[in-house]
């Protein structure tokens, strides 16, 4: 019993991040909030208090439900058991292997820091825009998209293979710009702070655009848009903080008041239903690999995007949206992505 009271405290302070600060109030020193390290370890929870003042504010405003965070917290507890050290190994091998092989190397100053995010953000953009774009790699990231409801539970929501999937094409890409580790491990921690806030919900942000930042940043508006269902905003947004990319490849989109974002993805699913979001979209690739006609059909459900059909009948983001901009004005648009 005493084990498992322990365990609980672990998993408890390893979630809200207050290890540290529990050491410092236990030992009196806070010396180590002088350190970049220090600095790190104690901003630590504060996702997951804003988590806690989101929980509350929806509990006081009467517009909490337990099913629109449960799902997400079902996915956190089994990747708590079963990927805790793969993302850190596949950043870690990628190191190892590449990071004497990069067109140049950066320091830790200002303007090597502005590189550095700019690629990273390159490096971000080409790992999400493939979770969308290549079946399988959307079997892997669908389980972010499948909560139907947006808050900051979902940014724990995330299939086991994930983290390592994304890490190893960021981190491949990074190192071989010229990215250094030290530099790469500062920007990983921002972006990571940032990219759990733009997941706020409503019951504590209701505007997500955030005033002026909304035309310099990726705010919490853009990010809704992105996991949204909505034929106008599939497969768009696709920066975590800068959307320099976005713009540049034409996939930014802004959030319309006019239209109420849908949460979740295009395929029927049952909500909260932790299964069908982890394994769904495996089991459909499945179906549609065993039904369709040759091995060049079979291996084309795995690469090509989401909703593409050996028949010709796509019903791909693209597709979709086209068709919803051609309804809407009247004439044939160019599609996003």
């Amino acid at each position: 019993m005493k084990d498992i009271m322990q365990l609980l405290v672990d998993e408890f302070t390893g979630f809200f991040g207050i290890h540290h600060w529990m050491e410092m109030f236990q030992s009196g020193d806070y010396h180590s909030l002088l350190t970049w390290k220090g600095i790190q370890a104690a901003l630590s929870p504060l996702i997951p208090v804003l988590l806690l003042i989101e929980l509350v504010r929806g509990s006081l405003y009467r517009t909490f439900k337990v099913e629109n965070y449960k799902m997400s917290f079902l996915i956190y507890i089994v990747n708590r058991f079963i990927s805790r050290y793969l993302s850190i190994g596949a950043v870690a091998f990628c190191i190892g292997l590449l990071e004497n092989h990069g067109l140049f190397t950066t320091s830790l100053t200002w303007y090597w820091f502005l590189y550095g995010y700019i690629v990273w953000e390159f490096a971000h953009f080409v790992y999400h825009y493939l979770g969308h774009k290549v079946r399988l790699f959307w079997c892997l990231h669908s389980t972010h998209h499948a909560p139907e409801d947006m808050n900051l539970s979902v940014t724990y929501a995330h299939f086991f293979l994930e983290a390592p999937y994304a890490d190893i094409i960021r981190t491949t890409i990074c190192l071989l710009l010229g990215v250094t580790p030290p530099l790469l491990f500062l920007i990983m921690f921002i972006d990571g702070t940032w990219g759990a806030f733009i997941h706020v919900g409503e019951n504590l942000l209701k505007d997500g655009r955030l005033g002026s930042f909304n035309k310099i940043l990726l705010t919490p508006s853009h990010h809704r848009v992105h996991h949204a269902k909505n034929p106008l905003y599939m497969d768009t947004n696709f920066c975590n903080l800068l959307p320099i990319w976005d713009k540049a490849f034409g996939t930014l989109q802004q959030e319309e008041k006019e239209i109420k974002i849908e949460y979740g993805i295009s395929r029927q699913i049952r909500r909260g239903h932790f299964g069908d979001a982890y394994f769904g979209e495996f089991y459909a690739l499945f179906l549609d690999i065993s039904r369709a006609p040759g091995l060049i059909n079979k291996i084309l459900y795995v690469v090509m995007p989401p909703g593409w059909s050996h028949t010709g009948d796509h019903k791909t983001a693209k597709v979709v949206r086209r068709n919803y901009l051609q309804q809407a004005t009247g004439e044939p648009a160019t599609p996003v992505g």
